[in-house]
C-alpha cells in the first residue's frame, strides 16, 4: 500500500517540482528559526504572532534555486550566536513594515553592528549601505559579512557641544535650506562621506550611530540633520527616517527640530519614524509642517 502510494505521487509530481517544493520548504523552516531566535530575548505571544504572520507572508521565488548570499550568511550568523539587535522586537518591526511594502529598496544605516545582516535580508534585492565611525570595525565586520556594503564615515562634533549646535542652527538660515548636503552652509551637514552616498536617492534612513551615550561622543547631532536634508532634497517621493534611542536628550530633541513633529508618524519604544516629503517637488513647501494635533 506504502508503495502503491509513492508511485501515484511521483506521477503527480515531476522530479523537478518535487525538488523545488522540498526546497522552499527548508527555506522557510530555516528563515522562521532565523528570526525566531534573533528575537528569542524579547519574545512574547504578541511578538511569535507577528513573526509567523511575516514567514508566511513571504512568497518563494519563482526560480527558487539558491538562497542569496546576505541572506545565507544572516541564517548561519543568527542561528549560531547568542548575540541579539540592540532594537527590540517591536521597535525593528517599524522599520519592517516599510520595508515590506518599499523593498527592493534604497536603504542606509548609520551604524554597522550585528543588527546589519538582517536589515541586508530584509531589504533583499534592493541595497542596504552602511556608515561606521569605526574604521577596525568595519574590517571586523567584512571578514565576517562580506556582502555587507559598508564605508567610514568622520564626525567633527562633540555631545558636548550639542547644546550650542542646536541653538545655533535653529537660529541659522542656511540650516532651513534644501540643498545637496555637499553644498549646504549649515554647520550640521555632512559633508564628507563617500562620494556614492549623495548620489542615490534613499528610501529608507536608519540614524542609528555614531557613537553618543558620553560627553566625547561625536553623537548623532549631524546624522540627524543630514538625514532630513537628504529626504527633503530627493527629486520626488518621500524617505523614511528611523532615529534609534529617542530616549536620550539628543536624539529626542535633534529628531523634533529637524526631522520635525509634523512628520513624524510613530514611536515604538525607543525608536520614532518619520516621513519626509521631497521639497523639490512642491516649490515653497515649509522646512517643517504644523505639529500634528496631540489627542487626550
Amino acid at each position: 500500500m506504502r508503495g502503491s502510494n509513492s508511485t501515484n505521487y511521483s506521477k503527480i509530481l515531476s522530479p523537478t517540482k518535487l525538488k523545488l517544493t522540498i526546497f522552499c520548504f527548508l527555506f522557510f523552516c530555516l528563515v522562521f528559526l532565523t528570526v525566531r531566535s534573533s528575537f528569542s530575548s524579547s519574545s512574547d505571544n504578541a511578538t511569535n504572532q507577528t513573526l509567523i504572520s511575516y514567514v508566511k507572508s513571504q512568497k518563494c521565488p519563482s526560480s527558487c534555486t539558491k538562497i542569496p548570499p546576505s541572506i545565507s550568511d544572516a541564517i548561519i550568523h543568527y542561528a549560531t550566536s547568542n548575540i541579539t539587535p540592540q532594537q527590540t522586537a517591536k521597535e525593528i518591526s517599524v522599520t519592517d513594515r516599510v520595508l515590506r511594502r518599499k523593498s527592493p529598496s534604497n536603504f542606509l544605516v548609520f551604524g554597522l553592528g550585528y543588527d546589519s545582516p538582517m536589515w541586508a535580508s530584509l531589504n533583499h534585492g534592493g541595497r542596504t549601505v552602511f556608515l561606521e565611525e569605526n574604521e577596525g570595525w568595519i574590517r571586523q565586520i567584512k571578514e565576517k559579512f562580506p556582502t555587507l556594503e559598508s564605508y567610514l564615515a568622520t564626525y567633527d562634533t562633540k555631545v558636548r557641544h550639542s547644546d550650542t549646535l542646536l541653538t545655533s542652527a535653529k537660529e541659522a538660515e542656511e540650516c532651513s535650506s534644501v540643498v545637496d548636503p555637499r553644498e549646504s552652509k549649515c554647520n550640521l551637514a555632512l559633508k564628507g562621506l563617500p562620494k556614492e552616498i549623495y548620489e542615490v536617492e534613499w528610501d529608507l534612513i536608519m540614524v542609528d550611530a555614531p557613537t553618543g551615550y558620553h560627553d566625547e561622543a561625536p553623537g548623532r547631532m549631524s546624522a540627524i540633520y543630514t538625514a532630513g536634508l537628504m529626504g527633503r532634497n530627493r527629486e520626488e517621493g518621500e524617505t523614511d527616517v528611523f532615529v534609534h534611542d529617542v530616549d536620550r536628550v539628543v536624539e529626542d530633541k535633534f529628531s523634533m527640530e529637524f526631522l520635525c513633529q509634523g512628520y513624524m508618524v510613530e514611536q515604538q519604544g525607543r525608536l520614532r519614524h518619520f516621513t519626509i516629503p521631497s521639497h523639490k517637488a512642491r516649490i515653497g513647501r515649509p522646512f517643517c509642517p504644523p505639529p500634528k494635533p496631540t489627542s487626550d
